[in-house]
């Protein structure tokens, strides 16, 4: 999500200074590759790029491509394939062994179902949301329709295919997109075959820590660098500062019982209870056990865990298995941290091993595809 912040930032400041952009999208990738459908790059015409389609090394070719969509004022879709002489001769070079597609969009900032502005109302609402693309596989020359629908999970709906049967096809995968929360590839019956990329979009990791001791500051930080969403509360006014925190979003004064009717709570929230004030860390995980946030993280040895756990069980709060799976203490990784910086990694990793559905393991180790179970790397008619 935070590739897509500064995508947009970046937009609103080329059309403040009237230049013309094109938006880049890995829309469909066969074997392997370093990015995955879903990256985007911005491309402005004085040649600014913002966002990343790959390590590095097709960005200059795509620039080229770009420029010359942006003359042309028409969606094309670009094919990269590293296992194609020719590529490499072009200096392309990709050394991942996939073949990737790359849909590049003029935008037209006259029409209000252009991709950015799909953009635009995703990254200022946290919901979220689908963008359905068309393109054509088999005839990459002809015409490709691109981004052409938008749904956001409150039901605003922007855009429309470009017939009225097919839209309702499309809007009938998205929906079950969101329901789902994954992403998908569908095929669809047109004169040249469209291929349609349902992409599912969460809102961004929102991340509340109870606590603003000096260990945080580093959290934080680092938690800003990945574009999550912070809030810091704290109880010590001398603590919770904006000025300690100044990448937080928000920065509360507060005791327990008030802490939850001020941050929103979702589906992509964790806590991280870092207080080192154990009544205030009891209170805190009384009051949210009863919400079942996909996570609350511990500060401390096992045994401050345990001891937390035995006095709300003796007060009459017993936990139940659900609760038990959503507490992790200690909190964190098992990397060997040992200072705060250390430590905020190892929690930070922890939290989006957790929210990606992984054990956090070595990648080496790994038996299936590092991507597996984001999306299918091929549309449902061509998996045979």
């Amino acid at each position: 999500m935070k590739e897509l912040q500064e995508i947009v930032t970046a937009y609103h400041q080329h059309q403040k200074n009237g230049l013309k952009t094109a938006l880049a999208t890995v829309v469909h990738v066969e074997g392997s590759s370093y990015r995955r459908p879903g990256a985007r790059m911005l491309v402005s015409e004085e040649g600014h790029l913002t966002g990343a389609i790959s390590g590095g090394c097709l960005e200059g070719d795509a620039l080229r491509k770009a420029r010359l969509a942006m003359v042309q004022g028409t969606p094309s879709l670009v094919k990269y394939d590293t296992m194609d002489d020719d590529d490499s001769k072009l200096g392309v070079g990709l050394g991942c062994n996939g073949i990737i597609h790359i849909l590049i969009e003029p935008i037209d900032p006259q029409d209000p179902n252009n991709p950015m502005f799909f953009l635009q109302h995703l990254v200022s609402q946290r919901r979220s949301g689908v963008l359905v693309t068309l393109f054509s596989l088999e005839n990459r020359r002809g015409h490709q329709p691109g981004t052409c629908l938008f749904l956001t999970e409150d039901g605003v709906q922007m855009g429309s295919a470009p017939s009225v049967e097919l839209n309702s096809k499309m809007l009938q995968h998205a929906q079950e997109a969101l329901e789902q929360g994954a992403s998908s590839f569908q095929t669809f019956p047109a004169e040249h075959e469209l291929t349609g990329f349902i992409e599912y979009l969460p809102p961004s990791i929102s991340l509340v820590v109870c606590g603003a001791g000096n260990d945080v500051m580093p959290l934080v930080h680092m938690a800003q660098i990945l574009g999550w969403h912070t809030s810091v509360v704290d109880g010590r006014a001398n603590y919770a500062t904006p000025e300690r925190f100044p990448s937080a979003q928000k920065v509360l004064i507060s005791k327990p019982d008030q802490v939850l009717e001020q941050v929103q709570i979702d589906h992509r929230t964790a806590f991280l209870l870092m207080t080192h004030n154990y009544n205030y860390d009891l209170a805190m995980l009384r009051n949210l056990l009863t919400l079942h946030p996909p996570y609350i993280g511990v500060l401390g040895p096992k045994k401050k865990l345990e001891r937390l756990l035995d006095e709300l069980q003796e007060t009459g709060t017993p936990l139940t298995e659900e609760q038990r799976k959503i507490l992790y203490g200690p909190t964190g990784l098992d990397l060997g941290a040992e200072t705060s910086e250390e430590i905020a990694l190892s929690v930070l990793a922890e939290i989006k091993a957790v929210f990606s559905n992984r054990m956090g393991g070595y990648l080496r180790e790994r038996q299936q595809s590092i991507h597996s179970g984001s999306v299918q790397d091929k549309p449902a008619a061509l998996l045979s």
